[in-house]
């Protein structure tokens, strides 16, 4: 049996979502798109090649979309990923332990 070692967009999300900094990153775009530099000041144990290298696994992963104006660059949220993520595998878990619990619920009222 062979497995496949290539890295899937859900694979890179995962990972991405992994460090608690990239964690951080993503709720600090959550409300508004960031200049790098403003990110960089939220984070001031961290240089800036470091929180750009965090930036770049949060691109791969589609997570992130950088767009270019002049010499500063914007850091928008794309939540895609995440509810795909969501709809992928954490609703159809939930709704497993949920609808029993529902129902022992409703049995207990009646």
């Amino acid at each position: 049996m062979s497995i496949a070692l290539t890295e899937t967009l859900e694979d890179l999300v995962f990972k991405a979502l992994a460090a608690p900094v990239r964690r951080t990153i993503l709720d600090a775009l959550k409300d508004n798109p960031q200049t790098t530099g403003q990110l960089c000041a939220q984070f001031p144990a961290l240089d800036r090649c470091t929180v750009m290298q965090h930036l770049k696994v949060l691109e791969a992963a589609d997570l992130v979309i950088a767009h270019k104006v002049g010499r500063v660059r914007w850091n928008y949220l794309n939540a895609m990923p995440i509810k795909d993520i969501h709809d992928r595998w954490i609703g159809p878990h939930a709704a497993q332990v949920v609808n029993p619990l529902a129902r022992l619920k409703a049995g207990l009222e009646d």
